[in-house]
């Protein structure tokens, strides 16, 4: 087994275990007007309501 010459840095270290904040599951909440759920502090993606206001149009699938 190899042995390192030089030591590696905080930095380098802490670049490589980064990838561990990702591998965490999105937090979700319930809109206020759907009640579906969503991502916080966005736009309800089935309704289009953000802060009890509409801001945008939500076009529907045809089947």
């Amino acid at each position: 087994m190899g042995v390192q010459k030089r030591r590696h840095s905080k930095a380098r270290k802490n670049k490589r275990r980064s990838i561990w904040a990702q591998l965490v599951a999105p937090n979700l909440s319930e809109c206020p007007q759907c009640h579906e759920l969503k991502k916080p502090h966005r736009a309800c993606p089935s309704c289009g309501y953000y802060n009890g206001k509409k801001v945008v149009t939500v076009e529907t699938a045809k089947k």
